[in-house]
């Protein structure tokens, strides 16, 4: 299910790459508005996934709103549509926690964007696969990491892979039965854990119900003197041991066509460049009190591409883009 490509979305897209071209020879400036935007339907979580701050505790009541209102909803997707070509409905929280999750696909998907919506499928139900599929949702990203209790439980604490297998067979029947045309992208994290199965997972992924299967290196916090999660082989770990015994970030190219592109908005209507801004340290402004283009462009959020093409701030120092 592809994008409606508008001229305004196809010119915006120009602007933008030329734009990035541009600062990569040390000239910022941004003449576009965001390609894409993430939307956070849901700030909370029902699992407690180690490395995650909503696992932790650290947002599920910090930042106010658990849910994203219907007016900032309504405002994100009225300025954003007419020169973006894709929304994702996903930040640090659940989004199927938000049970108006797909009429708001419904919505981005009749604006002609591209949707995409990622969920670690606790409450994928088959009338919640069915809302989704209906809703004309483009893609969504399954996270299951491991394939049995054991192995799924070592990261995704109080959830049930049972129901991730669940949820995956009720998307493939659903899709089958309205003739939808959902990618579903089955998305493992490659941890310590369970690559013993990386093997499994390429051989089952299609079985599961899933169209595709992504693997990712897996972001950690507390790694220097090595990590029980941390994967055994180092092609594919963020991270390197160092001459002096200790672990460090692999070095990672400047610049980044994420923060020129697009950005993150949670549900209290703040602005983030990108989806590594978990504290809110980096915030442009709220969507509530000016517009998402103005915000896009202002000094704060130029200030913080010309810090990503030089001195990388901390929350890219973890990236692996």
């Amino acid at each position: 299910m592809s994008v409606v490509l508008t001229k305004s979305r196809f010119t915006n897209a120009l602007k933008c790459y030329w734009n990035y071209a541009l600062s990569l020879f040390g000239l910022v400036r941004i003449s576009h508005a965001p390609m894409f935007v993430s939307v956070e339907p849901a700030a909370v979580c029902q699992l407690r996934c180690p490395e995650c701050p909503v696992g932790k505790g650290e947002r599920r009541e910090a930042k106010g709103e658990r849910l994203m209102p219907r007016e900032v909803w309504e405002r994100v997707l009225r300025e954003a549509a007419p020169k973006a070509h894709t929304m994702q409905f996903y930040f640090q929280g659940e989004p199927l926690l938000n049970k108006d999750l797909p009429q708001m696909i419904r919505e981005a998907h009749e604006a002609g964007l591209y949707t995409i919506v990622s969920t670690n499928a606790q409450a994928l139900t088959a009338e919640t696969a069915e809302a989704l599929i209906a809703a004309g949702l483009s893609k969504i990203i399954v996270s299951m990491d491991g394939l049995s209790e054991e192995s799924y439980g070592a990261y995704r604490v109080g959830g049930s892979v049972e129901k991730v297998k669940a949820g995956l067979r009720y998307l493939r029947e659903t899709k089958a039965r309205l003739h939808g045309r959902t990618t579903i992208e089955l998305q493992c994290l490659r941890l310590r854990t369970n690559e013993h199965e990386w093997k499994a997972f390429r051989q089952e992924y299609k079985a599961l119900g899933a169209d595709r299967l992504v693997f990712k290196s897996a972001q950690l916090y507390d790694y220097s003197d090595g990590h029980p999660l941390m994967v055994s082989d180092a092609r594919y770990s963020r991270y390197e041991k160092g001459a002096d015994g200790k672990y460090h970030r692999k070095p990672r190219r400047k610049g980044c066509l994420r923060v020129w592109s697009g950005v993150v908005v949670t549900t209290t209507g703040e602005v983030l460049p990108c989806c590594y801004d978990k504290a809110h340290s980096h915030a442009y402004g709220n969507i509530m009190e000016s517009s998402l283009e103005k915000l896009f462009r202002n000094e704060k959020a130029l200030a913080f591409r010309r810090a990503a093409l030089q001195e990388r701030p901390a929350i890219c120092q973890d990236c692996w883009r």
